[in-house]
């Protein structure tokens, strides 16, 4: 039995039945053709064999394409399109996903440093109900935001969902290899590394990249799996947005893909800016800043949160006179200045050896108020004090900001200066500098400016720095240059100072050339946890104060002891450096007290105790210049301390260093605002800055006299034009020696 069937009209079918043959020429025995609702097309046709005509409809068109028998498809299964909610979901869910890919790039345990540590793993996510911080929402926010315009722009969820997450697993393969070869983190730097030196990339690939890469390709193939089978089945295939109305669907893809954009955009451009709604937003989730460890910063707030905090920080305010000529009318005036000072001077600093000894929380613990100590920590310092050029140093920070220190000391430039915002020149301002000019630039040829640090070289970025300042070597505890002793003291986990300075030492006598040495301890760096064993030190309350805590007396013990071995190496370094024929000056001093001071930091009124360190300017005998005293050395902050090196040494100066001694001469010391708490990254301190005249005493800076109004003007004049200016300086002989 079979049933012929032939087209009537473009869509309708009639059928008959025929007992045993059919004007089709074929036979069989059973029916199987069927109508579109299911029934066999053979029971269209009356019992008599007479021919019926079916009351049959036209077919909507998609069912031509997909479903019918005689459609393109060739009777493939027609499947409903996703809802709207599932797509919410699936949203949320590859929005989740890429953040997990971007923190499995951060999230390596078991690294070198001490100072972090890292929230890793499911901590980022539970800390919103044990901690109540939701840094990894405004993750999820941001990424949302990209992947929404991302959404627009294709228009097919199955395209832009493996867009994203192919950009995500890349960069978190990035960060992954960049954490394992240098512990550091992607910064807006590097962006102008891949443009310039992409050739190169293959070498910071570390031992068994390969599995890492082919372990991400083949993540990312399963994710493409899955998306390939889901188009398969979504109904819509992914379209997000669906208007006969082309025009329509247009405007309304750019309107919802430009909200996110601009959302995004004006986050990035406004986030790192104190008081900005972008700031706010960020800190309101929990977004803590941790500058001094890039890869501990992207751990603990997310590295697309930490990256976008260093794309566009607010520098410093545009002085309103700035101008080609007013830089010109600087210049010259300050040529006129070192013209005089250098008539009196015979000597340059060049021909001796610079060092720099920034010694990590090195102070007098006998000047904290309301702490008293069995012996004195430091009396060989406090003999070679009496016997140089030596002072107070203000610094602005407490337990932390080594780096700021250190950059003033380096730059000649002042914290005080710049925006609240700035926190960290070190971390948001250097990497993207076309202009740097330090101290060490002075002594010619890179090869010899040589720094010694012993940890980690990626702190603060300084490997990065240190090469952008012009340091031909930049020796630490890991990468091409690893310093040369590290010993530790009993149970201290960091290099004790004896083998810094040994390992300095060395360098320094083994060349006749004059060289600048930087050298930044670890010794005393927190925390204070009894590692000495033989410790004779013992801290009590002063007469009269309050009681300390068993914990604040047990690391003041511990620190006491620190500070008492830098005492007596630092005694015996310079000894070694007497024994020397090259003339050779040392600047020495602590760059911020100890956080453990908790009894006396309770009183704001011991704010600027806590800010006061050592400091000392000290020349060997071959130098001609030991045991000279300069006027005006009482206070002091790290900015001048290259003017001072060039007035200890009778030294000529160039336009920048006449400046600086001017500027030295009205105003002792200068810093911005300070609190009696450990350093935090999120802005400077709100208040007053500060200056100290020679004696010490606080002074307003309206009260300024016009001489000294009209340096700080050009002060702000020069800052500018060096960091966030047109550099008119550079093209100048205002950082040239005579």
């Amino acid at each position: 039995m079979m049933t012929c069937i032939w087209p009537i009209t473009n869509w309708a079918w009639v059928g008959w039945r025929h007992a045993n043959h059919t004007k089709c020429g074929y036979m069989s025995d059973e029916i199987n053709d069927k109508n579109d609702d299911g029934t066999n097309v053979a029971d269209a046709v009356s019992p008599s064999g007479e021919i019926e005509v079916l009351d049959i409809k036209r077919a909507d068109s998609s069912s031509g394409r997909n479903g019918g028998k005689g459609g393109r498809n060739g009777g493939r299964r027609e499947y409903k399109p996703f809802p709207g909610w599932l797509y919410g979901v699936l949203f949320v869910v590859f929005d989740m996903a890429a953040v997990a890919a971007l923190q499995w790039g951060v999230s390596q345990s078991g690294t070198r440093v001490q100072l972090s540590s890292p929230v890793v793993g499911w901590g980022f996510v539970s800390k919103m109900w044990t901690k109540g911080n939701f840094v990894f929402v405004l993750n999820l926010l941001l990424i949302g935001a990209l992947y929404l315009a991302l959404l627009m722009l294709f228009n097919r969820f199955w395209i832009a969902t493996p867009v994203l997450l192919a950009v995500a697993i890349i960069v978190g393969v990035i960060e992954h290899f960049k954490v394992s070869i240098r512990y550091e983190a992607i910064l807006p730097s590097d962006l102008g590394f891949l443009g310039s030196n992409t050739g190169n990339l293959m070498s910071f690939t570390p031992p068994g990249a390969h599995w890492i890469i082919l372990g991400a390709l083949a993540v990312f193939l399963v994710f493409v799996a899955l998306f390939v089978v889901l188009n398969h089945v979504d109904g819509r295939h992914g379209r997000m947005i669906r208007f006969d109305n082309k025009g329509l669907a247009a405007g309304i893809r750019l309107m919802v893909f430009l909200l996110p954009s601009l959302f995004f955009g004006l986050y990035c451009d406004q986030v790192s800016t104190v008081g900005s709604w972008a700031n706010g937003f960020s800190k309101a989730l929990g977004d803590t800043p941790s500058m001094w460890d890039s890869v501990y910063d992207a751990q603990r707030n997310g590295p697309l949160v930490s990256f976008t905090r260093q794309l566009n920080p607010t520098i410093m305010d545009e002085p309103s006179d700035y101008s080609e000529a007013t830089m010109k009318e600087v210049v010259k005036r300050y040529e006129a200045a070192a013209e005089k000072i250098n008539a009196s001077r015979t000597k340059n600093m060049t021909d001796s050896t610079v060092v720099y000894v920034l010694s990590e929380s090195f102070s007098d613990p006998a000047r904290v108020p309301g702490v008293k100590l069995n012996k004195d920590a430091i009396p060989e310092v406090r003999a070679i004090k009496s016997g140089t050029t030596s002072g107070l140093m203000l610094s602005s920070g407490y337990g932390g900001g080594t780096a700021n220190l250190e950059y003033m000391g380096l730059s000649g430039l002042s914290m005080a200066n710049f925006d609240s915002s700035l926190t960290s020149p070190y971390q948001q301002l250097v990497p993207g500098q076309h202009w740097t000019p330090t101290i060490n630039q002075m002594w010619g040829a890179p090869k010899n400016s040589i720094a010694f640090h012993p940890y980690e070289p990626s702190m603060y970025s300084r490997a990065t720095n240190y090469k952008k300042f012009g340091f031909a070597h930049f020796y630490t505890l890991q990468g091409d240059d690893i310093i040369k002793h590290r010993d530790k003291i009993d149970r201290s986990p960091y290099v004790s100072d004896k083998a810094t300075y040994q390992s300095a030492l060395e360098d320094i006598s083994s060349t006749d050339s004059n060289q600048f040495i930087q050298i930044i301890t670890m010794q005393n760096h927190m925390p204070y946890n009894d590692w000495y064993a033989d410790n004779e030190f013992k801290a009590t309350a002063a007469d009269g104060a309050d009681s300390l805590g068993s914990d604040e007396v047990t690391a003041i013990d511990t620190y006491a002891k620190g500070a008492s071995i830098t005492d007596t190496e630092t005694k015996n370094f310079l000894d070694e450096l007497n024994k020397l024929d090259k003339p050779v000056t040392v600047v020495f001093y602590g760059d911020h007290l100890p956080g453990i001071y908790e009894t006396a930091s309770q009183d704001t009124n011991n704010s600027l105790a806590l800010h006061l360190t050592d400091y000392f300017i000290w020349s060997n005998k071959a130098s001609g210049s030991q045991g000279k005293k300069v006027d005006n050395s009482v206070y002091s902050s790290p900015n001048y301390f290259v003017a001072q090196t060039a007035e200890h040494m009778n030294a000529k100066v160039s336009p920048y260093l006449a400046f600086l001694t001017l500027m030295h001469k009205k105003v002792s010391a200068m810093e911005p605002p300070v609190v009696n708490k450990i350093q935090g990254w999120d802005r400077i301190p709100e208040g007053q800055d500060i200056y100290l005249d020679a004696a010490g005493n606080p002074m307003a800076e309206d009260e300024f006299d016009e001489q000294t109004k009209r340096l700080m003007t050009d002060y702000k004049l020069i800052q500018y034009d060096i960091t966030a200016g047109k550099n008119y300086l550079k093209d100048t002989d205002f950082m040239d020696l005579p």
